[in-house]
């Protein structure tokens, strides 16, 4: 057979696989866009400046959304949709389990006996009782962990949670949810060193509420590592953009100017009901 025949017999089938190529790809893409616009509110979290400590990869899981940093170790931030549910319920808390999306060998024990526990950013019950046990095994990834101190994780940090789901879902219906670490940046090659196995420790750690709607309302906290367990939830109320401060993030990037404006530079407390909340002991 010819070269002219055999390029004659090609070239069309090339052509389609080409075809099949673009259309397989522009479908995937609509529908991560579709599965991303609901797992987030005006926009999927993304870097103000594009640093090497800013830059992360999107991670899709069932249930929520993870930015994932390859120089930290860690996950940036993690976003969720929270819906008021009838009768909410977790399963039995599966087994912690490796993330082959990280690259790094990040394995259940990556950071045994460091002094740290392997805290969850989207939570485990939370995310059971709205997204069903598939997202709640997703919860189990180890790059949904992040080293935190055990008075944080297993009190203070557990209390908030809790209020989160217990008070906050059934009061508005619906919430968005943004959580992460915070890293020691003003000593960066100190911090950079302090780390639990591969993982760099944060100093402390965010979580942003927003109730969507034509009037959004927010809620914003950090809480360091180093507390007691038992301070009151609204003595670590801060505005959105200290968090974006600290971070280097900007977590509704679609919204307006001035929208954000009036969203996140300052702590407005109404209608909240914080007083209610702010001291409650944990469920556990």
């Amino acid at each position: 057979m010819s070269v002219g025949a055999l390029l004659g017999r090609l070239v069309p089938r090339i052509g389609i696989a080409l075809l099949f190529a673009v259309v397989g790809s522009g479908l995937w893409y609509m529908q991560e866009r579709q599965v991303r616009d609901r797992l987030s509110w005006q926009g999927v979290t993304t870097w103000s400046e594009l640093t090497p400590l800013s830059l992360h990869r999107v991670l899709r899981n069932d249930g929520y959304l993870l930015g994932w940093s390859d120089i930290r170790v860690s996950p940036l931030w993690v976003s969720y949709r929270l819906q008021e549910v009838a009768s909410p319920s977790a399963g039995e808390r599966p087994g912690f389990q490796r993330d082959w999306r990280t690259l790094w060998p990040l394995k259940p024990d990556s950071y045994a006996h460091s002094g740290y526990d392997r805290g969850h950013l989207a939570p485990n019950y939370a995310i059971a009782a709205v997204h069903g046990r598939d997202a709640q095994r997703d919860t189990f990834l180890m790059s949904n962990m992040t080293p935190q101190r055990p008075d944080l994780n297993r009190r203070l940090w557990q209390r908030l949670e809790e209020v989160v789901m217990d008070r906050f879902v059934p009061r508005f219906g619906e919430l968005q949810v943004v959580t992460g670490p915070i890293f020691d940046d003003a000593f960066f090659f100190e911090g950079m060193l302090h780390r639990a196995g591969l993982v760099e420790v944060p100093e402390a750690f965010y979580k942003i509420l927003v109730v969507p709607g034509a009037q959004p309302r927010a809620l914003a906290f950090i809480m360091p590592q180093e507390v007691s367990g038992d301070e009151p939830l609204d003595q670590y109320l801060v505005s959105i953009d200290d968090v974006e401060a600290r971070t280097g993030l900007d977590f509704f990037p679609q919204l307006s100017a001035s929208a954000a404006e009036a969203l996140e530079a300052g702590v407005h407390t109404q209608g909240w009901n914080l007083d209610e909340v702010a001291r409650l002991p944990s469920r556990f």
